[in-house]
């Protein structure tokens, strides 16, 4: 297994997508990419360097501060460790074609694309914790929607993971203990609940999409009992607030959370 180190004094995101597509050119080659990004004092470099020499690794870097790059230059050369540098030849040929200096503005490009990359990191904690999945690490959501199936849990968090929030949901399943809720704050829970006849509907059409084999997913009776489970669960805890999603864009609900929270 060979290792490559990535020191970068930003995110590292960039230097991580320029290797991997590297690495695609050698199919049959087993690596590992370590990151270490904001690295921004010469101490640091020098530890990583020497966990490069331990593992035999390659260093890849994205330093563009003279300092910094030239105590990671020396600090490999002294050690024999093999050094790429990712950015620095492509910005030397700029600044000669500009004749301008770099800024040396340590990772610039992530806080010029700030939001971009919250709505990517967004996106990616939500569809990791969708419908109950890795309930150990709810803790770390900004929002956290519950709801019996067909109340727009899914949809609802990809909307608003894709405007930068990370959103957990959970799905309300009559006779299925939920996880315990007791140490998140409540103002990030939200209960979706709807009415009976409508949800009927919304999972008639469901059912019926999927063969019609499941006949009390829409059944009007078990809905009820259904909602009237979620409904006095939520009730237990008077702090969460409940939305009626009946007959509403997922745009309102979104917009009638995020009022909510930001209050």
């Amino acid at each position: 297994m060979y290792k490559i180190f990535i020191v970068s004094d930003g995110t590292g995101r960039t230097a991580k997508q320029l290797l991997n597509a590297a690495l695609t050119q050698f199919p049959e080659i087993k690596s590992e990419i370590v990151l270490y990004p904001v690295v921004r004092d010469q101490k640091k470099i020098s530890d990583i360097i020497i966990e490069a020499k331990k593992n035999n690794a390659l260093v890849a870097h994205t330093i563009v501060d003279h300092a910094l790059k030239s105590h990671l230059t020396n600090e490999c050369e002294s050690m024999n460790i093999k050094l790429v540098d990712l950015i620095g030849p492509l910005i030397n040929k700029m600044s000669d074609m500009f004749s301008e200096e770099p800024s040396q503005d340590q990772g610039l490009y992530y806080q010029t694309n700030q939001e971009y990359f919250q709505r990517i990191d967004a996106i990616q904690f939500t569809f990791k914790h969708d419908d109950g999945a890795r309930v150990d690490e709810i803790d770390k959501a900004e929002i956290i929607l519950l709801g019996v199936s067909r109340t727009f849990k899914t949809p609802l968090s990809v909307y608003l993971a894709y405007n930068g929030y990370f959103v957990a949901n959970i799905p309300i399943i009559k006779g299925i203990q939920l996880p315990d809720l007791k140490n998140i704050d409540p103002s990030k829970i939200f209960c979706l609940t709807t009415v009976p006849n409508e949800l009927s509907k919304l999972r008639t059409t469901r059912s019926e999409s999927l063969g019609g084999y499941v006949k009390e997913y829409s059944d009007l009776e078990s809905i009820k009992e259904e909602l009237l489970y979620a409904n006095r669960y939520f009730n237990l805890h008077p702090e969460w607030r409940i939305i009626n999603v009946t007959n509403k864009p997922i745009e309102e609900i979104a917009s009638e959370i995020l009022t909510i929270l930001h209050k």
